[in-house]
């Protein structure tokens, strides 16, 4: 076996990212990868038709953290993106409403209509003061009727029902702080974000990892599953029948790490189904969210997001939520937080713990929901680590 001073397991943001900060110190890094292709979750790649697509649902770049965007500035250029979202709804009349989300003063007025929506709006500053994020929960504890009841407008047309689709639950199982935090913001800012970076990869995020993992002290390994070459069953790490004595920085599933030994960590998974069309755009946004009816969650379409020119062509996808079963073909997104769920992955973590050198970094690994800024400030925090 080739000597390495480090082996990652996962080739998306915490492994790419991990991986290139101890190669640029000089460390011989191993990246292994179970999937055929680089870029975890934010892979995309030329459909068909020769549309830009994110393979695993839209992945759209922002943060606040300055070190992060200048870090991955190294690997691409950006394209600015404001990301804008619609809920698409009936109106009731036949017709359907769309209006930005979160929902703001220009959706007052869609909803309500200009003059209606205007003065709910000017109530509303009035009340709370311009360019505020106002919870649902403040909203509903207002005296003022007719504010209380804009509160529950906007829970029954922006939240409920979506959130349902998205997590598999009936209203009485939503966690009521979800719920309480969802807002209303008084402005007229229809971007989805309001981070001082966003946008998207100029050249796709394919090849900001292909980048980003191209340095002579990193080598890749696809079609690779760590865990037939690791073996954690005694007191030290095993690479491919040999003792491994470096860090070990592991991104998966930690369950699958050992094997669900206490059972499987809960998860919703989503299907993806892609439609071309033959025009040049199919919908108005990027992101269109069916928040009432509908089976699926929302519709995105990539070439309002990549700003890629291709006349007479565009893809969509449509995403439908489902309870994560471990089927081969399936993949694990988002974790399901509770009480009971983070007893059991500490359990995991407990059996991770028993070897210093293994470091679990990542969604997957964590049990928990991290944009991709985060994951990146922490692959970095790691790496340095490490490295001291």
């Amino acid at each position: 076996m080739a000597h390495y001073d480090a082996l990652i397991i996962g080739a998306g943001f915490a492994g790419a990212v991990t991986a290139r900060q101890l190669a640029e110190a000089g460390r011989r890094v191993l990246v292994l990868e179970r999937r055929d292709h680089i870029g975890g979750n934010a892979y995309d790649r030329l459909d068909q038709a020769g549309v830009l697509i994110h393979q695993y649902g839209p992945h759209i770049f922002h943060t606040n953290d300055r070190q992060v965007y200048d870090y991955l500035s190294r690997f691409t250029p950006w394209l600015d993106y404001p990301h804008k979202v619609v809920a698409n709804l009936p109106d009731g009349k036949g017709g359907r409403l769309e209006y930005p989300v979160p929902f703001n003063l220009n959706s007052l007025e869609i909803a309500f209509g200009p003059e209606e929506g205007g003065r709910l709006g000017e109530k509303l500053i009035a009340a709370y003061g311009p360019e505020k994020k106002v919870t649902i929960l403040e909203l509903r504890q207002n005296p003022d009727p007719e504010i209380a009841a804009l509160a529950g407008y906007v829970y029954e047309h922006v939240f409920v029902h979506y959130t349902m689709k998205q997590w598999g639950t009936t209203p009485e199982q939503i966690d009521p702080n979800t719920t309480a935090r969802v807002p209303v913001f008084l402005s007229r800012d229809c971007r989805y974000f309001q981070d001082a970076y966003q946008g998207m990869p100029l050249h796709g995020y394919t090849k900001l990892f292909e980048a980003m993992l191209d340095h002579p002290g990193i080598q890749v390994r696809l079609n690779t599953d760590a865990r037939d070459l690791l073996d954690l069953s005694g007191p030290n790490i095993r690479f491919e029948g040999e003792a491994f004595d470096g860090p070990v920085v592991y991104t998966g599933a930690v369950d699958e790490l050992f094997g669900c030994l206490f059972g499987r960590l809960p998860y919703r998974t989503l299907d993806f189904r892609f439609e071309t069309h033959p025009v040049d755009l199919w919908q108005s946004h990027g992101t269109v969210n069916y928040t009432v009816d509908e089976p699926y969650t929302r519709i995105t379409e990539f070439k309002h997001m990549t700003g890629q020119t291709l006349p007479g062509a565009t893809t969509i996808v449509k995403e439908y939520s489902r309870a994560y079963t471990g089927a081969p073909e399936e993949t694990p997104y988002y974790a399901i937080i509770n009480p009971e769920n983070n007893a059991l992955y500490e359990r995991y973590a407990a059996l991770a713990a028993r070897h210093p050198q293994l470091h679990l970094l990542g969604r997957l690994a964590e049990y928990k929901y991290y944009n991709m800024d985060a994951i990146v400030a922490r692959a970095l925090a790691l790496a340095d680590g490490l490295l001291k």
